[in-house]
């Protein structure tokens, strides 16, 4: 659990870093971008093809950034910092996904007190179970649309965090929802 909190850890700074470099360019202009950007996707696969999921394509590897893969943390990003994806491979665990995730926001509302839950529930991902929590979190006056996916495979817990400006948080959540969508785990 000390992996997974220090991993917690790295994914606020990274979310910090991204709400501090939010740019207010020209709406039109990242409007087109956005939208002509959403039916592009590239496929990632990991763990030898046994978790694969899709990606917007303005969004690339990042993991020599911000990440290794020998700490088993891979971090896809887009150009700004603003849209990320941070996927941690963790070590094997004993709690229920509702546990994991239940933690998890104590330690997101300790770090951030107006976090806001949207959603905690189940879902599927290929055939394996998962837990899904969505939330706003706040930080440096920047509010960002975060989905954390929790899974478990071989007893390992795999967690996928999705942050996304929360400007436009419909979007935000649409696109969040795709990539949640294209997510197997075999």
């Amino acid at each position: 659990m000390r992996h997974i909190t220090h991993y917690l850890g790295i994914i606020l700074v990274v979310l910090g870093l991204a709400a501090c470099d939010q740019k207010k360019d020209d709406p039109h202009a990242q409007h087109q971008d956005q939208s002509a950007s959403q039916s592009q996707h590239q496929n990632i696969s990991l763990l030898d093809g046994k978790l694969t999921f899709s990606l917007p394509q303005e969004m690339s590897d990042q993991t020599g950034k911000l990440g290794t893969e020998s700490n088993n943390m891979h971090v896809y990003a887009n150009n700004n910092g603003q849209q990320a994806v941070i996927v941690i491979i963790g070590d094997e665990t004993a709690l229920t996904l509702p546990e994991l995730s239940q933690k998890l926001q104590d330690q997101q509302r300790h770090r951030d007190p107006q976090l806001q839950v949207v959603a905690d529930k189940p879902i599927t991902l290929g055939d394996t179970p998962g837990q899904k929590l969505d939330s706003v979190v706040s930080t440096n006056n920047h509010s960002n649309w975060s989905t954390v996916v929790l899974a478990k495979l071989n007893n390992q817990l795999i967690t996928i965090q999705i942050s996304l400006p929360a400007d436009n948080q419909s979007q935000s959540q649409s696109i969040a929802s795709e990539i949640v969508q294209s997510i197997v785990i075999r």
